[in-house]
């Protein structure tokens, strides 16, 4: 990338950031300002802490969502001429994976009600 050309981006980039601060009209009312939009007066605070449990099971999600996608290749490795190396390391994954999940299943983590 010659140096116009990386002048004319960081020139573009600028003006388009310049045009972004002044383009929007900020007209707050009532209803903007509240927690919901949905034109509903709510019957709490709005500002309550979640459970860490809901963020517990998500990272669960998460974690086991890309063992799926890490072990997805395993059926094409195991056509390898060697397929020793991929196959230990996708059993490795999945005993690792499995015992973060006995360890949380015994500590309780994984439990709603206490």
């Amino acid at each position: 990338m010659t140096i116009t050309a990386m002048t004319t981006a960081l020139i573009i980039t600028l003006i388009l950031l310049l045009i972004s601060f002044w383009l929007p009209l900020v007209n707050p009312d009532m209803e903007k300002l509240s927690p919901y939009e949905c034109g509903f007066d709510p019957l709490g605070s709005a500002r309550l802490p979640f459970s860490v449990r809901f963020f517990l099971i998500a990272i669960m999600f998460l974690l086991f969502d890309l063992e799926i996608a890490l072990l997805l290749p395993t059926p094409w490795a195991s056509q390898l001429t060697s397929p020793t190396m991929p196959l230990l390391l996708a059993t490795i994954i999945i005993i690792l994976l499995t015992l973060g999940l006995m360890y949380e299943w015994y500590q309780g983590g994984l439990e709603w009600a206490e």
